[in-house]
């Protein structure tokens, strides 16, 4: 029997944990030694510059900067979220700070990791190193306690170091304020400076730091530090599930993790594709290569088969449509710099079906592809029903894969290989009104600077004089309200309708003679004149328009194309209003070649 003067007093143990729930219904007490699960994106945060992936430029110069100690006062890091700002600057703390496993070591860039300094740093619990966040602290009182902190020197560490998150969200009157410190901080005194907003920093701010932009990390690279800590994590995951979980990062370290984080929880053992793919509710990529390959060749029920197959496992077809058209750019790089079919930047997939893809396609055909799926998408969004506008596109997708582009059209309407017979409709453009524009004539007029003293040869000279002097009404009734009768400089006669104003004369002689130093007289005439500059215009445009459809071409666009119309042409001899600055020009001669300057809208 134990007693009070036992000399081996049983060792006490541990009381038992209940069961269930307390007296009061409160949850039972966790056992003592239960240790709380840290993410991995803590687990793993990078503690040195060696750590750091992606960012090898600033590496570089940072461990030069301490290796020839000329370390700036003052760093401003910016990149988007998750690359590694913040843990960069408690990097730069560290190295600052770091005396060695022994206690007399200097400025480092490998700090030891052991030091006081270190450790305390890496807890987060340094009295020297400073971390405010901008976000939530932004008023002028905030940076004055930054300021006169400054004042004194550290109580443990050798430099005192203020790390400002988000800075970009301090106010105005906080910046300014801070300006003067930040130009000549005291000797012991450093500042590093986060932001995900570059251009709302001000630029009085940017020129006292030393910046670094610390870019996405590449998708191999993120996929090669996911695997690296998966194996440290003794989890077992595919090669294509790391790709797709990297590729969702979009360049990000902590939002890769944090997905990496939510893999493992979910997964029975591997951590598959497939698993991967219906966590981040995408496609899978075989499916989105060959809804490409659907659409593409004019198989609406190909697609659709696809989209019902996605839809079904739960993909979101708004989010299968933004895949088809990050692969419809990826096919499109691949057509237009073929070495980029051996980089191992690219996915296998993209690599050899994309390749394939490219010799298929034609860069206007997936030009035509990417418009209309960068249209589809916002319509998704704005959709009541995500679904049906997502097959919407994808139809209409089909439906123009097969039919040749607008420059390719006007040649084989030029050659006679195409017939009403064999043309169904016209590609519609995103927006547009299905109309055909043509361009009639050369080159557009070259556009001179003003002499000295304008050169009037006619009264549409004197009309774009007023324009140009900024005379808005007078030039209005210029071109609606008068008749020219007789132009004969420095004398006009003009017949103004009862619209006009009554000081049009004398304000029209004031200006001309201003401008060039005569003296012009503008006399009212009862004579007929010709047209106002506006008739004029109106009827030089039908003239045009008749031209144009009496043309072969034309009129084999608009037999070839049931209830097309002529919706615009454009002369590039005609001036402003309309006009030809030289005599009319014949629309083009019927045996004509088709030029680059004609143009019509799909």
């Amino acid at each position: 029997m134990s007693g009070l003067f036992q000399d081996d007093p049983p060792e006490l143990e541990a009381p038992p944990v209940p069961a269930g729930p307390g007296l009061f219904g409160d949850a039972p007490p966790q056992p003592v030694h239960a240790v709380p699960y840290r993410v991995l994106a803590r687990k793993y945060r990078p503690t040195s510059f060696n750590d750091l992936i992606g960012q090898e430029a600033m590496v570089r110069i940072l461990r030069n900067a301490f290796a020839t100690g000329r370390v700036a006062h003052a760093f401003m890091l910016t990149g988007v979220r998750g690359v590694g700002k913040t843990t960069t600057a408690r990097i730069i703390a560290r190295a600052l700070n770091c005396t060695g496993p022994d206690g007399t070591g200097g400025p480092t860039a490998d700090p030891c990791g052991a030091c006081p300094n270190c450790v305390a740093i890496l807890a987060d619990r340094h009295p020297d190193v400073v971390e405010m966040d901008a976000a939530s602290r932004t008023g002028v009182d905030d940076v004055r306690e930054i300021i006169e902190a400054t004042r004194y020197r550290p109580i443990q560490a050798r430099t005192k170091v203020f790390i400002v998150d988000e800075v970009h969200m301090l106010s105005r009157n906080a910046f300014n304020a801070l300006l003067k410190t930040l130009e000549e901080p005291p000797p012991h005194v450093k500042f590093v400076f986060a932001t995900t907003e570059l251009r709302k920093v001000p630029i009085t701010v940017l020129s006292r730091c030393q910046r670094f932009d610390l870019r996405r990390v590449r998708i191999a690279e993120l996929a090669a530090h996911f695997g690296r800590i998966a194996a440290a994590e003794n989890v077992a995951i595919e090669p294509a599930a790391l790709d797709l979980i990297a590729r969702a990062a979009d360049g990000s370290v902590r939002d890769g993790l944090s997905l990496l984080d939510q893999a493992i929880a979910q997964a029975d053992g591997t951590i598959t594709e497939v698993a991967a793919t219906d966590m981040l509710g995408l496609a899978d990529r075989a499916l989105v290569f060959d809804l490409l390959d659907a659409v593409m060749a004019g198989q609406p029920r190909q697609a659709l088969q696809i989209t019902e197959r996605a839809y079904e496992r739960g993909a979101d077809l708004g989010t299968m449509l933004q895949d088809l058209l990050e692969l419809v750019h990826t096919v499109t790089r691949l057509k237009s710099v073929p070495t980029l079919r051996d980089s191992q930047e690219l996915p296998e997939a993209e690599r050899t079906r994309g390749s394939a893809l490219a010799d298929q396609l034609s860069v206007p055909a997936l030009a035509r592809a990417w418009q209309m799926l960068l249209k589809g998408v916002g319509e998704v969004e704005t959709a009541p029903d995500r679904r049906a506008a997502a097959e919407m596109v994808l139809i209409r997708l089909c439906h123009v894969s097969d039919l040749p582009s607008p420059g390719d059209l006007v040649r084989r309407l030029a050659s006679g290989t195409v017939t009403p017979a064999s043309v169904s409709a016209a590609p519609a453009s995103p927006g547009g009104s299905g109309g055909a524009r043509a361009v009639v004539g050369g080159s557009p007029i070259a556009q001179t600077a003003p002499d000295a003293t304008p050169r009037l040869a006619s009264f549409r000279d004197v009309t774009a004089l007023v324009a140009e002097r900024r005379e808005a009404m007078l030039h209005a009734h210029l071109i609606h309200s008068v008749h020219l009768v007789r132009f004969a400089p420095p004398v006009i006669e003009l017949r103004p309708q009862p619209e006009a104003p009554r000081d049009l004369a004398p304000r029209l002689s004031a200006l001309l003679s201003e401008v060039t130093g005569t003296r012009w007289t503008i006399a009212l005439s009862a004579g007929e004149g010709d047209p106002t500059i506006a008739e004029q215009g109106t009827a030089a445009d039908a003239t045009r328009r008749t031209a144009a459809a009496d043309h072969p071409l034309v009129r084999a666009i608009m037999d070839a194309f049931p209830g097309a119309r002529i919706d615009t042409v454009h002369d590039a001899n005609a001036d402003a209003y309309g006009l030809p600055a030289v005599d009319m020009p014949e629309f083009a001669p019927p045996d004509a070649e088709p030029s680059d300057e004609m143009e019509f809208d799909e």
